[in-house]
């Protein structure tokens, strides 16, 4: 089989064997702790940017199906696995993940060390790296991982956002479950809510899931202004995932700014980030990020806790030290009025969720909609139209 290289910024190197479409890439090296779900995570357009390692060592056993994919193409600059499976087993495979590799024209490698890769990644940090098929030689490597753009102030929400607004009407069909749906229950203002969706790289399930609740969808370009959306006159406003540094789109953070007070907002992710500029917060990288199907994180209003599903580089800051135990400083003044604190991961601190007091706005770092993940936050979407529907009652 032929051989092939990862090479990361700081010099180390991996030798490996090739995977996917024979060349070579740039990008992000990020590990994702996900068992399962990889079809979901390739396709989050989130990743863009990003070289993805798998920490389960052996992927692609339930092989790919056109069902599971989360955007219209794959969005990760490489995809780095201990082992791949050749020979799928399951009854909705189409074909093994080296095809759908090949075919997506993503470059890949496997058959290296990805416990020693991960725990490299943990200690020094997220970096740029390079994965080569046709060019062997390490320090070549190294250096382009090097010289190699990073993510920090990139717009890199401009290259994954549709091109013109368009209606979204599919729900998740036979794999929600009854507490997904919200169009059996009579609707307080008797009509169907109308949502306007800023696509920052959205994920599908998102839409379904609003779809799910009884959400009239409506999905917009990420640089679409906030007068356009006021003349679509929606009920709500969602503020979608994406990828990247929230900092590198300032027309987002001013529509969105020009929106907080008019109608009700759900900020998702990259959303949630956007919003917390625009409220006057800031944001900081962290030093592997979060991606995973697995972090848990305590509602601080009840003492709840949620496993999440998460995949984000940045994070909002707030005055002041929140921790899980207290709830102190955990309320911040802003142009806005007051914006509570609503939730924390319990592995790092940082900050998961927000509301805002005065204003019908609500936020979450992580993905209530999993693909792939727990379905423990689906209810958020209920909170959201509720709040829809009592802001217009």
């Amino acid at each position: 089989m032929k051989r092939a290289l990862l090479a990361l910024a700081d010099g180390t190197v991996f030798e490996g064997r090739a995977l996917g479409f024979e060349s070579e890439t740039v990008g992000e090296v990020v590990f994702n702790t996900a068992m399962t779900g990889y079809q979901e995570i390739l396709t989050d357009p989130s990743y863009k940017g990003q070289i993805i390692t798998m920490t389960c060592p052996h992927i692609g056993n339930y092989g790919i199906t056109r069902e599971d994919v989360e955007s219209r193409r794959i969005w990760a600059e490489g995809f780095v696995v201990k082992e791949s499976s050749r020979r799928p087993s399951n009854w909705r495979s189409e074909q093994a993940l080296d095809d759908y590799l090949r075919e997506s024209r993503v470059v890949g490698i496997e058959g290296l060390d990805t416990r020693a890769l991960t725990r490299h990644l943990r200690d020094a940090g997220s970096q740029q790296g390079l994965i080569s098929h046709v060019d062997l030689d390490p320090r070549r490597g190294v250096e382009k991982a090097r010289t190699a753009p990073g993510i920090v102030g990139r717009d890199l929400v401009s290259e994954v956002t549709c091109g013109q607004p368009y209606e979204w009407t599919d729900g998740s069909g036979v794999w929600a479950s009854e507490a997904d749906h919200g169009s059996s229950e009579r609707s307080l203002v008797g009509r169907t809510l109308r949502v306007v969706a800023y696509d920052f790289g959205t994920k599908q399930n998102i839409l379904r899931r609003l779809v799910d609740t009884g959400c009239a969808v409506t999905v917009v370009p990420a640089s679409t202004p906030a007068d356009s959306v006021k003349r679509m006159q929606p009920d709500g406003v969602v503020l979608s995932n994406g990828p990247g540094d929230p900092e590198g789109v300032p027309y987002a953070i001013e529509a969105v700014r020009a929106l907080i007070g008019w109608r009700p907002i759900f900020g998702i992710c990259l959303g949630h980030q956007i919003l917390g500029l625009a409220m006057g917060l800031t944001t900081y990288k962290l030093k592997f990020g979060h991606h995973a199907a697995n972090h848990p994180v305590i509602d601080l209003r009840t003492r709840t806790v949620g496993i999440t599903s998460q995949n984000h580089n940045f994070a909002v800051r707030a005055p002041g030290a929140i921790a899980p135990h207290s709830t102190d400083h955990a309320v911040v003044k802003t142009r806005f009025g007051r914006l509570a604190i609503s939730h924390l991961s319990l592995n790092d601190d940082s900050i998961e969720g927000m509301v805002c007091l005065d204003q019908p706005v609500l936020s979450v770092q992580y993905h209530p909609e999993a693909s792939p993940g727990p379905h423990d936050s689906a209810y958020l979407f209920r909170q959201f139209t509720r709040m829809m529907e009592t802001n217009h009652a």
